[in-house]
């Protein structure tokens, strides 16, 4: 009996040792992280006052010359603002975003500039050729993808063409397409996707300079079949995953 109540005794021994020095080291390594995060968080406070009349001198400069008109020149210094905005936080990022996107234009930026300058090229003047056209049409999201939507979904006999915009998240956000990206019908099998509109296709990137700046891009597919009440869409290697799209 004692030679079977001793050797469990001492494993429970020690495991329990090991289960003490586990939450001793866990614990440690918590306060060593809780304590680099302070330290990062106080180098960043003294960084953002650093740098916070920089900032104000390049909103102010960039001001003085859009009044002058002086496009191009005011677009360098709104965008020099923004670096600093993006990483220590002065002012809105949105509304700084918008005078950008609005300076695009203005400072004649349209063919070598980020590709939200062509995002209204994706909308089409006639929508006549498609028997089926819904805006902003319902499905699940079952992956959450962020900052994406589905914003038009046209059917034709020739093609299905679905319309997205993309909010960028962080400054440079990047987008593309996989190539194996597919719709599915509930009834059909899988339609590979056969061109896009303002988006590249992966391994190529698109980039969207500013947080809160959108890109509009089509995605062009065979034809569902005319009966089609819905739709999936899925891109593979990522969480854009909407299912259920309704076309109709």
């Amino acid at each position: 009996m004692l030679a079977t109540v001793l050797p469990a005794h001492a494993q429970w021994d020690r495991w329990n040792s090991y289960s003490a020095i586990e939450g001793v080291i866990g614990i440690a390594r918590q306060s060593i992280a809780s304590a680099e995060r302070k330290k990062e968080m106080e180098i960043l406070a003294q960084q953002k006052v650093q740098f916070e009349q920089s900032f104000k001198d390049a909103m102010s400069e960039a001001k003085a010359l859009e009044k002058q008109e002086k496009w191009e020149e005011a677009l360098e210094k709104y965008e020099e603002a923004a670096k600093l905005n993006c990483k220590y936080g002065y002012t809105d990022q949105r509304s700084l975003s918008q005078k950008i996107t609005g300076l695009y234009v203005k400072g004649q930026r349209e063919e070598d500039g980020p590709s939200v300058l062509h995002n209204n090229d994706v909308t089409l003047p006639d929508y006549s050729a498609y028997r089926y056209v819904r805006e902003d049409p319902i499905y699940v999201n079952k992956k959450k993808a962020v900052g994406v939507k589905i914003v038009r979904v046209a059917c034709s006999a020739s093609e299905t063409r679905v319309e997205m915009e993309c909010e960028a998240q962080v400054p440079n956000h990047s987008v593309y397409m996989a190539g194996t990206t597919y719709i599915k019908g509930n009834k059909g099998g899988k339609l590979g996707l056969t061109s896009v509109q303002n988006v590249t296709v992966a391994p190529a990137y698109t980039y969207i300079p500013w947080p809160y700046q959108k890109l509009r891009f089509a995605l062009i597919f065979p034809a569902l079949p005319a009966e089609a009440q819905e739709f999936d869409l899925i891109e593979p290697t990522s969480t854009w995953k909407f299912l259920d799209i309704k076309c109709r």
